[in-house]
């Protein structure tokens, strides 16, 4: 049975509330949801049994013992299915729920080739029939190179996260055998790790940034490794969209283009969260036919019991998670508590921690961290002598923090996959949980908290990215040609778009075109030019001036506006003022200030459509076209406004100059009948165009900065008034064609976040934002509900 209760809108939930653990205090007795009008609704799900399959036949009875003494009596189903189909050679998109098992899924196979018998490779024994007479082995990896002439099948493990591939390993040290030889290889890696993992170990644990840097460029000497492997494993494979997709999904072709040369054929498996398109999104990343990949989506893991509590939203949801932190604290409830900055999380475990009554602790979890410091954390909390932990998202994936009563959400994450990733830390092992989201006070936050329907009942978003991308193409396979030469048959592995991005790089002379293929024409290593992150160039630099200390770096394609001198930039949380900026370098300069007022960059934006486009009415929206095609976006930050730190006021507006910038890449644009262009004021179009960018997220998984918009009454280009959404990044990030795609989901919600907000002058819950460039324009959010075919109440 399923019961939800409402609070807010003066209706008042049940006071009955079940008890979140075993042994500890109900909810009902120590946090009264009902009578706190702070909340709007719970939702109370009941526990969930699992249904288990025997053990593969096929994996060895010693690691079946392994498992069993480790507390795992017999698999889950789901588990057992996409471990068969590894172990039968074939692709997997692997994508259950959190705490569902998927690492044993992969393990299966992976700990089966490890102990299978060992392969002789030929050239490692004339090396060492070379080598004989040497004298006795006197450390670790002299005693394995003298084993070395026997490689058993290989495996790699590709996380978003170095922690993620430390914990990886931790499991793997507790369930293989004593003789495996797994490493993980990352940037603090030393050099004799790395000739470990290079030479010896059978199964890598790494992350896209050391495979694109280290591995691929150096193939040659990674060969052994390349050539025997058997499965790679890329984890949390949702986190890999938009651009960073793009990008990673090349480094995947390029891997898969070297084993091949090596006489590898490795099988694929994506885990991920519980996610709408798993096959579909692991094609796009890997470049496997989606016929080639067996999804496994059925999750038949116990799940316990769950209460859902949503408060009304905040503008401060940090401060308020930290109290309701404290409260399920003292409740004696050990309690998670995610946000959005790492400031943040410092912040909310010093509040919390001085609110408490009991003499329990609570800590922070953040990048940036020493390993030992986190692992001391992470053992804390498993141990139960840590209370409470307020982390930013770097535990929100798989790193092991079982058995949380608790979990408390500052904020929506952006994506229903990474909300459920959150909340799924609670309750693990079957255990009761609740999960309390605390929602910002923005258009999309309020959207989605509405109602039970729209958060319990959403679907999860499909994962979203261009892997055709020329700009992120492009370099990629300057790359490959530097690793080896390119030959027409390579467009097996990075599809039919290669032959005239390679035209575009010859044009650009990073690629020169020979009889054989296509070479490599750059100085020094071509990865080096590729940052993962972004599609517009080598990031800039931010730059502490009186220390020298790099704080962090910023996209090309934003440094006008978040970088111009004068301008104050975050980072993690603090403000810093920006003195300098040197374009030829790539570098601000800033120094620490904390200055009162924030700034926000105005932008002169002209837009030409310059590729084919596709339209298409949406029924029932008041006369609305989609369309949907290439632009080119000419803009330049002529100024910036300092604004008031708490009030947002205009505090005054100051020049800048700096130099015109083109983008090319793809937009979806909704224009007005004629016929309704009585209704299109300039400030309900304003209105319109600032909810559409808010509620993007809504059907495409992309954050706010993602996308940029403009709206018109008259546009030479276009048949009436429009609003236009492009992707920020040069040749598209696929959020503006998803857009296109699912026009008439993301307008409803538009539409319905104007209405029901209700009110006249535009508030933050609908249409008002602090980084408008055009303060000037007025907002009309009753014109722009009519616009997009919202009813309002008469």
């Amino acid at each position: 049975m399923v019961s939800t209760s409402r609070r807010g809108r003066g209706q008042v939930g049940s006071r009955r509330q079940p008890g979140l653990s075993d042994g500890a205090p109900t909810l009902g007795t120590v946090l009264d949801w009902a009578d706190d009008p702070r909340v709007r609704w719970v939702h109370r799900s009941p526990a969930v049994p699992g249904e288990t399959a025997a053990w593969p036949s096929w994996l060895p009875p010693s690691a079946v013992a392994r498992f069993q003494a480790a507390g795992v009596q017999r698999p889950w189903r789901h588990q057992v299915e996409a471990a068969d189909a590894l172990f039968e050679g074939r692709h997997v998109a692997l994508a259950t729920g959190t705490a569902s098992g998927k690492t044993l899924a992969y393990l299966m196979p992976v700990l089966a080739a490890a102990e299978a018998p060992v392969t002789v490779q030929p050239e490692l024994v004339a090396a060492r029939r070379g080598a004989a007479g040497a004298s006795t082995a006197t450390s670790i990896l002299a005693a394995l190179a003298e084993a070395r002439v026997a490689r058993r099948p290989g495996a790699l493990y590709i996380a978003p996260t170095k922690a993620l591939a430390h914990d990886q390993l931790r499991v793997c040290r507790d369930l293989g055998p004593d003789d495996w030889r797994a490493s993980a290889l990352d940037g603090d890696s030393t050099d004799e790790e790395r000739r470990f993992a290079r030479e010896f170990a059978t199964y890598v644990l790494t992350n896209p940034d050391m495979l694109h840097r280290a591995v691929l460029p150096n193939h040659q000497r990674w060969r052994s490794l390349l050539a025997s492997l058997q499965v790679v494993v890329v984890d949390e494979a949702h986190r890999y969209r938009g651009v960073f997709g793009a990008h990673v999904g090349a480094v995947l072709r390029r891997l898969r283009r070297l084993c091949h040369a090596y006489g590898a054929d490795p099988v694929f498996c994506c885990a991920s969260a519980t996610a709408a398109n798993a096959v579909a999104a692991a094609s796009l990343l890997t470049g496997v036919s989606a016929h080639d990949i067996v999804g496994v989506a059925d999750d038949s893991s116990a799940r316990g019991a769950r209460t859902v509590v949503v408060r009304e939203p905040s503008d401060t949801p940090d401060p308020d998670a930290a109290d309701v932190l404290a409260d399920l604290v003292d409740a004696g409830l050990q309690t998670l508590t995610f946000v959005s900055s790492r400031r943040g999380a410092e912040l909310v475990a010093l509040r919390a921690q001085k609110r408490l009554t009991t003499d329990r602790r609570v800590a922070a979890y953040r990048g940036g961290f020493l390993a030992h410091d986190r692992r001391d954390l992470e053992r804390g909390l498993q141990s139960g002598a840590l209370a409470g932990l307020a982390t930013t998202n770097a535990l929100e994936l798989g790193v092991d923090v079982s058995g949380m009563d608790a979990v408390v959400i500052a904020g929506l994450p952006g994506t229903t996959a990474s909300l459920w990733q959150q909340a799924g830390r609670a309750g693990r092992r079957g255990g009761r949980a609740t999960v309390v989201v605390v929602p910002r006070a923005n258009p999309l936050d309020v959207h989605v908290t509405e109602s039970p329907a729209r958060l319990l009942g959403a679907p999860v978003e499909e994962v979203v990215l261009h892997p055709d991308n020329p700009a992120v193409l492009g370099p990629h396979l300057v790359a490959a040609s530097q690793e080896s030469p390119l030959v027409p048959a390579d467009e097996r592995w990075f599809g039919a778009a290669m032959t005239s991005v390679l035209a575009q790089q010859v044009s650009l002379g990073t690629i020169r075109t020979r009889a054989s293929g296509w070479f490599c024409a750059v100085e020094g290593r071509a990865v080096d030019r590729i940052d993962l992150r972004s599609a517009g160039g080598s990031p800039y630099e931010v730059i502490e001036a009186t220390t020298g200390r790099i704080l962090g770096t910023c996209d090309a394609a934003t440094s006008d506006a978040m970088l111009h001198p004068g301008a104050v930039y975050l980072h993690q949380g603090d403000p810093w003022l920006v003195d300098r900026l040197d374009d030829d370098g790539r570098q601000a300069w800033v120094h620490a200030e904390r200055t009162g007022f924030f700034t926000s960059a105005r932008t002169e934006t002209a837009v030409r459509v310059v590729g084919p486009v596709t339209s298409r009415v949406l029924p029932g929206s008041a006369g609305l076209t989609a369309h949907q095609g290439r632009v080119e976006v000419t803009s330049r930050v002529y100024a910036y406004l300092r604004r008031d730190d708490h009030t947002g006021k205009v505090l005054d507006q100051r020049r800048l100059d700096r130099p015109e910038r083109l983008l090319e890449s793809d937009a979806v644009w909704l224009t007005l009948a004629s016929e309704g262009a009585g209704a299109g004021t300039d400030a309900a179009l304003h209105a319109a165009e600032h909810v559409l960018l808010a509620m993007l997220g809504a059907v495409a998984p992309c954050d706010r900065w993602d996308v940029a918009g403009r709206s018109w009454l008259a546009h030479a280009q276009l048949p009436g008034p429009s609003v236009m959404v492009w992707d920020r990044q040069s040749g598209g990030s696929g959020f503006a064609r998803a857009g296109f795609g699912r026009a008439e989901a993301w307008v409803e919600a538009a539409a319905q976040r104007l209405v029901e907000c209700g009110c006249e002058r535009g508030c933050p819950r609908c249409c008002l934002t602090a980084d408008c460039d055009a303060p000037e324009r007025a907002l009309d959010p009753v014109g722009a509900a009519h616009l997009l075919g919202g009813q309002l109440p008469s």
